[in-house]
Formats: C-alpha cells, sequence, structure tokens
C-alpha cells in the first residue's frame, strides 16, 4: 500500500486534530480558590466579616489565619489526576515511521491521521489504533487488555495505541487516532473517573447537621434578646459568638493530618499513598476488585506440566522444545522453557544448525540439528493441532492436550525426528502462577470483611483456574456486558472484562452502597484505579496505574493491602474520636449561650473568649490523631445522624455539668457577670477536656492507654485556659482555689458520665 499525500495528510490533521491525549489541566490558581468555597470556609468567612465590621480586627485576623491553614493543608494534597494524565500521554509513542506520498518518513506520532500507512518494528510502541495489512508480530498488549500473554498478529489484526511489539515487522493501516483510541478513552475515563471521598461526605453532614441545630439555637437567643430588650450593641457580639461556637474550624484540617500520619505509618510498613483519602477509604472499603495478571499472579509465563510421550523423558521434552526456540529473545513462551529446561538439563540433545521463527500462517518454530549419530533431524515446537497433524496420530495426547486447555492453561506440543518421519515427544503446559502470598491475602481480607472479586482481561478458564487456587471460590460472570445491576456477591470472578468493563463494574458496586477497593498494575486498569474509592496500584504497576492509584504498594507481593486496611481503620477511629468531639462541643457552646442568657440577662461568653477557645481547643483536640485506638474488625462506615445523636447526648451531660457550676457561681458566690464570663470560658475549656477523655473510649475509661501527645496537649491546654483566668488576660481574674475547684469537678464529671454514655454508645453503634 502506498499511503496518503502529505496534502491529504494535512487535511485529515485538521479534521481529526492531533493524535494526543487532549490536555486537561486544572489551573492551580483555580484549585486554589476552590480550597476557599465550601461550608466550613463559608462559616470562617462570614466570622471574620462580622467581627472586621465590629472593629475587632485582631479577632478577625486569627480566624483567617485558621481559614488559611485549612486551605493550604487541602490545596497541598490535591493534583493526582494531572498526574496520570501525563502518565498516560508519556507512554504513547513520540515517533512513528509513516509512508507519505509513497515515501517512507519518520514524523511525530501527534500527526499521524486516520488512513496513514505505518511500520510496526521489534521494541516499538504502536502509536495509534492500526490493523495490520501485512507481516506479523508479536505483540504485547497487556497495557490496555491484560492479557497475560503476548499475542501474535498477522495480516487483518487490530491493534491498540499503547501496544508493544515483541517480535517481526508489520506494516498496518491507522483505523482511530487521539481521544478516539481505545488508549485515548482509557485517558478520558481517567480524566472524568471521580468518587465524592467518604471523608468530604463526612465533613459536609457534620457542618450541615451542626448548622441546623445551631443556626435553630441562635435564632431562638436573638429572639430571646429582643424579648430582654438588649440593645444592638450587645446582641450582634452575642451572634457572632454563637456563630464562632457552631464552627467545627479544625475539622477539615483533623481529617487531612490524620490521613497524613496513617500515610507516614504506611510509608514504613512499604505502602505509599497517593492520595490522603485513600487511608481513610481503606476503612470503609467492603470489596476488593483484584485484577489478575500481576496482581494475584506473578505475571511470568511458568512451565506448569510436562507430558512426555513414550521413548522421552520430561527433560528431553523440554530440550527439544528450548532448541525450536529463539535463544535470548523476548518471546515470554521461550524464556519460560529456557528456564524449565536449565533446571533439569537433557544429556545427548541434538546440535543446532539451524533456527526457523515462529510463522503465525503455520503456528509453529522449528530448527534442523544433528542427534549425537550425527543424522540430520527436524525439532518442531508450536500449537498443538499444528504439530501433531505432522505426527502419527495420538488420541491419548490429544485427550491430555484438550483436558489442560479446559484448565485456561496454554498447551503447546513437541515434535522431533527424520524431516519426513516427525514423532511426537511430548506436551508442555504454560500458565502465569498465582502469587505465593495471594491465598493468604484472600484468606485475611475475608477474615476483616471484606469481599474480593477478581476483575481480569483473561479468558474465562484461565480466570477461573486462577481464582480457585487462591481461594475466590464461586460463579464466574458470563461473557457479554455487564450487568446494571450487579452484586459483589453474585460472582466472584469477572474475565475477559475490557476497561470500560472494569470501570463501569467499579461504579456498578458503587451504586448498590458499597465501598470499593481496585487493585491493578496495568494502563487499562487506572480508570477503575480513579474511580475506587480506594486504588492500589501493585509494585510492578506501571506508572500510569500508578499515578491513578490511591495507594502503591512499593514492595513485591500484596500483604500491604491488609496493612493499608488495618491502618485505615485506626485512621477512622481517630478521625471517628474527633468528630464526635467536634460535634459534642459545639453543641454545648451555643446551648451554654442560650442558659447563660436566661441565667444572667447577658452573653456569657465574648467573641474573644470563644477565639481563644476555637484556638485552644480545637487545634489542641488535633493531638487525638496520634491516638491509641483500637481497630474495628469489620469495615467502618459514616453514621452521621447517629454520630450527631451520640453528640447531642454528650452535648447535654458537659451542659448540665457547666450549668451546674455556673448557677453556684452566680447564685452562691454572688459573682458579677465579667466574672461569669471567665467562669464560663474555664468551664467550657475543663468540661471539654473531661469529655474528650469519654469520648475516645468506646467502653469504660482507662481501657485503652491514652497517647503521649494527647495527654500534653491536655495539660497545655488546661495550664493556658488557667493562667489566662488567674492572671485576668483577656478576661476578669478569677480566685486560682475557683479554677482549681472547677478542674477537681471536671474529673469528677467524667467519671460519671462515662457510666452513661457506654449504653448510648452501643445502641448508637459508635465504635
Amino acid at each position: 500500500m502506498t499511503g496518503i499525500t502529505s496534502a491529504e495528510a494535512r487535511i485529515r490533521l485538521e479534521k481529526y486534530g492531533p493524535n494526543a491525549v487532549p490536555d486537561t489541566a486544572e489551573r492551580p490558581l483555580r484549585r486554589a480558590l476552590a480550597k476557599f468555597w465550601a461550608p466550613v470556609p463559608w462559616m470562617l468567612e462570614a466570622a471574620i466579616v462580622l467581627e472586621i465590621a465590629l472593629g475587632k480586627y485582631v479577632e478577625g485576623a486569627i480566624i483567617a489565619v485558621l481559614l488559611i491553614f485549612n486551605a493550604a493543608l487541602g490545596f497541598l494534597q490535591e493534583g493526582r489526576a494531572q498526574a496520570t494524565l501525563a502518565a498516560l500521554k508519556s507512554r504513547l509513542a513520540l515517533n512513528a515511521s509513516v509512508r507519505r506520498d509513497n515515501v517512507w518518513a519518520t514524523v511525530p506520532a501527534a500527526q499521524l491521521v486516520p488512513g496513514d500507512i505505518v511500520k510496526l518494528s521489534l521494541g516499538a510502541v504502536v502509536a495509534a489504533d492500526v490493523r495490520l495489512t501485512e507481516g506479523s508480530v508479536l505483540l504485547d498488549q497487556s497495557m490496555l487488555t491484560g492479557e497475560s500473554v503476548p499475542i501474535e498478529a498477522g495480516a487483518g489484526f487490530e491493534t491498540y495505541a499503547g501496544a508493544l511489539v515483541r517480535r517481526g515487522e508489520a506494516e498496518a493501516e491507522v483505523t482511530a487516532t487521539g481521544a478516539r483510541t481505545k488508549f485515548g478513552r482509557t485517558a478520558e475515563l481517567v480524566r472524568t473517573a471521580h468518587v465524592v471521598s467518604s471523608q468530604q461526605k463526612a465533613v459536609l453532614r457534620v457542618v450541615r447537621n451542626l448548622a441546623m441545630v445551631n443556626g435553630v439555637i441562635i435564632a431562638m437567643l436573638v429572639g430571646y434578646a429582643y424579648i430582654l430588650k438588649m440593645p444592638g450593641g450587645e446582641i450582634i457580639p452575642l451572634v457572632l459568638t454563637g456563630i464562632l461556637a457552631s464552627i467545627p474550624v479544625a475539622l477539615p484540617a483533623t481529617f487531612t493530618f490524620a490521613s497524613a500520619l496513617g500515610a507516614r505509618a504506611l510509608a514504613k510498613l512499604d505502602v505509599l499513598p497517593t492520595r490522603l483519602s485513600a487511608v481513610d477509604e481503606a476503612a470503609s472499603i467492603d470489596v476488593l476488585c483484584s485484577d489478575k495478571t500481576g496482581t494475584l499472579t506473578e505475571n511470568a509465563l511458568t512451565v506448569t506440566a510436562v507430558h512426555a510421550m513414550s521413548g522421552f523423558d520430561e527433560s528431553h521434552v523440554l530440550g527439544v522444545a528450548a532448541l525450536a526456540g529463539s535463544d535470548g529473545g523476548e518471546d515470554p513462551v521461550d524464556g519460560a522453557i529456557r528456564a524449565a529446561a536449565a533446571k533439569t538439563p537433557a544429556s545427548d540433545l541434538p546440535k543446532l544448525i539451524k533456527f526457523v521463527p515462529f510463522d503465525p500462517a503455520t503456528k509453529m518454530s522449528e530448527a534442523t540439528a544433528t542427534d549425537p549419530g550425527g543424522a540430520t533431524v527436524r525439532a518442531v515446537k508450536g500449537a498443538f493441532a499444528a504439530v501433531a497433524g505432522l505426527t502419527q496420530p495420538d488420541p491419548e495426547a490429544a485427550k491430555t492436550a484438550n483436558e489442560l486447555e479446559a484448565q485456561g492453561f496454554r498447551v503447546l506440543a513437541v515434535a522431533i525426528g527424520p524431516p519426513s518421519a516427525l514423532k511426537l515427544a511430548g506436551i508442555i503446559a504454560l500458565s502465569d502462577p498465582p502469587r505465593p502470598d495471594s491465598a493468604a491475602l484472600i484468606t485475611e481480607l475475608h477474615t476483616l470483611g471484606v469481599r474480593a472479586v477478581m476483575v481480569t482481561g483473561d479468558a474465562p478458564a484461565t480466570a477461573a483456574i486462577v481464582a480457585h487456587a487462591v481461594g475466590l471460590d464461586g460463579k464466574v460472570c458470563p461473557p457479554g456486558p455487564i450487568p446494571a445491576d450487579v452484586r459483589p456477591e453474585d460472582f466472584a470472578v469477572f474475565a475477559g472484562i475490557l476497561p470500560e468493563g472494569k470501570y463501569n463494574l467499579v461504579k456498578a458496586f458503587q451504586k448498590s452502597g458499597h465501598i470499593v477497593g481496585m487493585c491493578g498494575d496495568g494502563a487499562n486498569d487506572a480508570p477503575a484505579l480513579r474511580q475506587a474509592q480506594m486504588g492500589i496500584a501493585v509494585s510492578t504497576a506501571t506508572d500510569v496505574a500508578k499515578s491513578a492509584a490511591g495507594i502503591v504498594l512499593t514492595k513485591p507481593g500484596l500483604v500491604g493491602i491488609v496493612a493499608a486496611v488495618k491502618e485505615g481503620r485506626v485512621t477512622f477511629q481517630r478521625i471517628l474520636t474527633y468528630t464526635l468531639n467536634s460535634v459534642t462541643k459545639k453543641v454545648v457552646q451555643v446551648l451554654f449561650l442560650a442558659v447563660g442568657l436566661v441565667m444572667t440577662g447577658h452573653a456569657i461568653l465574648t467573641p474573644m473568649l470563644m477565639v481563644i477557645i476555637m484556638l485552644t481547643g480545637d487545634l489542641l483536640g488535633m493531638s487525638l490523631t496520634t491516638d491509641n485506638v483500637r481497630p474495628s474488625p469489620t469495615p467502618n462506615a459514616w453514621r452521621i445522624g447517629q454520630l450527631t445523636i451520640a453528640g447531642v447526648f454528650m452535648g447535654i451531660c458537659e451542659l448540665l455539668f457547666c450549668t451546674t457550676i455556673l448557677a453556684f457561681a452566680k447564685f452562691r458566690l454572688g459573682l458579677g457577670i465579667e466574672t461569669l464570663q471567665t467562669v464560663a470560658f474555664v468551664l467550657i475549656v475543663f468540661g471539654n477536656q473531661a469529655i474528650t477523655y469519654t469520648n475516645r473510649e468506646r467502653q469504660r475509661l482507662g481501657s485503652c492507654r491514652p497517647s503521649r501527645w494527647l495527654v500534653g496537649s491536655s495539660v497545655v491546654d488546661v495550664l493556658i485556659a488557667s493562667a489566662l483566668a488567674i492572671s485576668g488576660i483577656a478576661m476578669a481574674p478569677l480566685c486560682i482555689y475557683l479554677v482549681g475547684g472547677t478542674l477537681v469537678a471536671a474529673g469528677v464529671f467524667a467519671f460519671i458520665v462515662d457510666f452513661a454514655k457506654v449504653p448510648v454508645f452501643k445502641r448508637l453503634r459508635i465504635g
């Protein structure tokens, strides 16, 4: 074929566009600004505006610092999707040999157009989707199809951009370029793949619930203030204090920080999280979709069985097969046979004279050699039917070959003898063996409540054999489109699945309410890795898969998945405790404002006092991310409704404590409003510390030792509050004995409320 002219190529390039994946990278400034457009930032921004309106510039600046702190943490942990697309594009061929104007020339791959005639040579990456027109090549398509074995391709065969030529040379006609190629569609799936993380959902729902509950209380506060005919100069600070009391200021930062600490712990176990949200998601996954080739298996062909015919033994069968194979080539079949033959070397093998490479037309390779007696012999290796046709019929051998093929093995026949009288020497079965740790991994995941299913591009028979070997016993999904309502428990194996199918399967599982982990190693897995809540790339994965995944295993083997699940559950428990603590604090602070207003007729806390509480309590409370916790035995789930109820219950308990002490200070000690505000400040700080230690325990106090960082932050919080209250900085001074007595009362309160919380936590399934 002569190809097309340069003029026609320019016309088609205008029509179809360059042979490249479109660049849709989001600008850093846009991503940074997005961090200020969410519920928690909105509340902080509103508070800043009110502070400035009241002339409280110091308080406004402090809140602004908190706002920027949250935004910076989120911004620094994003951008993985763009890295995925960059890796995809880097895998495309940079140049291509193309026939234009009846002359062969080398042009940038981006300039290829449909209709071009290109040359495919050894070691080249196919630059576009093509259909072979002449010649034959050995193609490695595992990057897109997941097939574990390269395939022989001749005239009429269609292959895809990104395939690698392992042997031979051919000419092909370009059928699709750019985003229209299978590679391009994979890149588009990666770009559009998106699932809202459980963390994001949890933050939004917590903020929503707090806004609803505290919004009603603040509205009632304003109404009561009007009834009392409080001046506007007092009502506005009261409202501002209520808003500040409602904002879970450090909640997003705590999620990020806890996940970062989990990521650091996983890195020591040779597990590298590329997205922090994946650490938390690991706690919740209840389904793991695992690729077969290179994930559950070694991704290396191995001789599994050798059946020698009469007059031959296994070592001679392997030796003859190696003789009829390329020495030093990249063919994985020949490599596996050479490795097996080297382990059991045979004596008196013929000496090679001439080697003829594999021919797709005959489905055989062969060698001419001389035996020890000096006679010329012919050695043949190839497809069973082709080789058996050159020898005397052997029904027993045919039966053996059929049985092995039915079990999913790649079956080859070997024959040797005089050129006109070949004799069948034996049958060789090859397979990609499971990794040594795969079966143990599946078993341990099952004990952790995670169901594993195999998702592969390989044939159903091959997939079923591997699945059974690693303990994935169950039905194999029939060929064809995946049912929209499919569930993980329906099948153990999904075979013959292309990238779109893996991506759609993950989405189908997510649609039925599952938190999905996807484990893979190739570019063909990238869309599904990106879509899954926890994408896992094994150590041998391509750069594309690694950048699409949320977690990368940096050492061979799959034990890192179990480590990720366990560490994820530890991280989840820490975040759960902080979230419960946050709800408790925000509820009690707003309710205490209401009680104080009714009891004294004034705002019991000022905006400045609330800012100090936010700084000391919320930020030092982030030390809960280092706490010692027990991971749950089953997948975790965010039950925000139950969590809110538990927080409200604990908040009411703390409110009773604060109200009792405040009433004692007002009616028994007769303290004035300014001193009462200091008492309220101390009560909130000490009460929050007491409730922190009851909330962190799902059982009784003392059943799990707190971390040193948590104890240290509590001591610092108490010392700061005590020093400010006693010295009268930013508030009226308070007697040291009253501060000390309040601290002792908070300790007693912690033990009392601990008895009440256990049955409530158990009923609400907190833990």
